[in-house]
C-alpha cells in the first residue's frame, strides 16, 4: 500500500509528509520512505495558531475556520509531496495540530485532547481514505493520548538484548526506552521537558527569528545560574511517568515571564540557558526513571533539534559515557520519523490492529486508534 503520514507538531515550523510504501503488521511491519518534504506553513497561519492554542486570544469562531484553513494547508502540502510521483494513494494518515492538550484533570477540566485539520477536506481532494484524530481514542480509554510515537518504535527499532534510548526534540522533548525485550508492556516513553519550544519562543521574542540555526546564538552566550536553576525546579520533571506535556506548561506564556523577569540578562545568555535546560531535562528523565532499568547503550536523536549543535553538544556532554547519535548517523531520516510513524499507525487502524502502548500512555487495555474519514467518492 502507498499512504502519505503528516505531521505538524508543537513547534510550527511546517508540515512533515512523508509517502511511503508499507506492508504487514506488527512486527511483520515494513515500511520504505519514498519521499519526504516540510511544506513551510506561513506566517499569517502560524500566527492564528499560536492565538488559537491560548484561552485569553482565543474563540469559537477562529477554531472553527482553523479547522478548514488547516485542512487546506495539508492538502497543498500533499500535493507538493505527490507533485513528481505518478502513485494512486490508498490512504493518508494525518495528525493534525494540535490546539490544546489537557491530560490531567483539574477543577474544571477532564482530561481531553484537541487536534484539527479537517480530515474530510484531504479525503476530498485526493480521493481516498484517511485516518486521523489518534490521541483520542487512548484518552476516551483513560489514557493521556501521548506519545504515540513509541508502537513504531517498538516495532521498527527493538534490538534483542540491547538497551536503546530514542528521542525526538520536536516542540516537546520524547523519550523512548527499548530493554530488548521486544515486549510492548515493557516499553517505556514519556515527555521530557521542553524540545526546542521553549528556545524558539526566545528567539522569536528576544530576535525576531522562528529559531536558533546550528544553535549559534547559544553558543555565543553563557548560563544564567538563577535562571538555570529555578527552571531545574520545574515541578513536571518530578512527575512520574505515563505523563506528557505541551505549550500549557512549557509555551510562550513561560517564556515571556523569564525574559521579563531576566531582562537586565544578555538576550544571546538566556537562549544558552534554555538551551542548556532542554538538555538538563534529558538528562534529568533519564537519571530518574530509567537508571533502575540498568545502563542506556545508545541515544539516537531526532526531530528539529537534531540540527541545534549546541543543544548536541550539550546532551553528549550531560550524558557521557553513553553513546548519543543522530538519525542521520543511523542511516535514517530523523524529519521524516513521526510522520512515517503515523503512516504505521493509521496501517494499523485500517486493518483492525491496535497501535497504542498502554505501559506508555496509561491506557487500560491495547486499542485501535483514529477516526477513519472515507474516500468519498468510492464506488461498491
Amino acid at each position: 500500500m502507498y499512504a502519505v503520514g503528516l505531521m505538524s507538531g508543537t513547534s510550527l515550523d511546517g508540515l512533515d509528509a512523508a509517502l511511503c510504501e508499507i506492508e504487514g503488521h506488527g512486527f511483520d511491519t515494513r515500511i520504505t520512505l519514498l519521499d519526504f518534504i516540510t511544506y513551510p506553513m506561513p506566517d499569517v497561519l502560524r500566527q492564528r495558531i499560536r492565538e488559537a492554542c491560548f484561552p485569553s486570544t482565543s474563540s469559537v469562531d477562529l477554531i472553527c475556520s482553523l479547522n478548514f484553513e488547516i485542512g487546506q494547508w495539508m492538502s497543498e502540502g500533499v500535493s507538493m509531496l505527490m507533485k513528481d510521483h505518478d502513485i494512486k494513494l490508498d490512504f493518508i494518515a494525518s495528525h493534525g495540530q494540535t490546539i490544546y492538550h489537557q491530560p490531567f484533570r483539574d477543577k474544571t477540566h477532564v482530561p481531553s485532547t484537541l487536534q484539527i485539520g479537517e480530515a474530510a477536506v484531504l479525503a476530498y481532494d485526493h480521493h481516498c481514505p484517511v485516518v486521523s484524530h489518534f490521541r483520542v481514542m487512548d484518552m476516551a480509554g483513560g489514557g493521556q493520548g501521548a506519545p504515540l510515537v513509541p508502537y513504531s518504535e517498538l516495532i521498527l527499532y527493538s534490538r534483542p538484548q540491547r538497551s536503546i534510548g530514542l528521542l525526538n526534540l520536536g516542540g516537546i522533548g520524547n523519550l523512548t526506552w527499548l530493554d530488548g525485550s521486544m515486549d510492548r508492556h515493557h516499553v517505556l516513553a514519556f515527555d521530557t521537558g521542553p524540545g526546542n519550544m521553549m528556545i524558539n519562543a526566545a528567539m522569536t521574542q528576544l530576535f525576531s527569528l522562528p529559531y536558533d540555526d546550528e544553535g549559534r546564538v547559544a553558543a555565543k552566550g553563557k548560563v544564567i545560574p538563577a535562571l538555570f536553576e529555578s527552571l531545574c525546579q520545574h515541578p513536571y520533571l518530578s512527575m512520574q511517568p505515563p505523563k506528557s506535556t505541551g505549550r500549557e506548561m512549557f509555551g510562550e506564556d513561560l517564556v515571556t515571564r523569564l525574559i521579563q523577569r531576566y531582562a537586565d540578562q544578555r538576550p544571546e545568555d538566556i537562549v544558552r540557558t534554555l538551551t542548556e535546560f532542554t538538555a538538563f531535562c534529558v538528562e534529568d528523565a533519564i537519571s530518574r526513571f530509567l537508571s533502575a532499568q540498568g545502563p542506556l547503550d545508545e541515544l539516537i536523536v531526532g526531530g528539529g533539534g537534531v540540527h541545534n549543535r549546541t543543544l548536541m553538544a550539550a546532551l553528549k556532554r550531560r550524558l557521557a559515557p553513553t553513546s548519543v547519535v543522530s538519525w542521520e548517523e543511523k542511516g535514517l531520516n530523523s524529519d521524516a520519523k513521526e510522520a512515517m510513524a503515523f503512516v504505521i499507525m493509521g496501517h494499523e487502524t485500517l486493518a483492525g490492529y491496535p497501535s497504542n502502548v498502554p505501559s506508555v500512555t496509561g491506557a487500560q487495555y491495547p486499542l485501535i486508534l483514529g477516526d477513519i474519514t472515507p474516500n468519498p467518492f468510492q464506488k461498491g
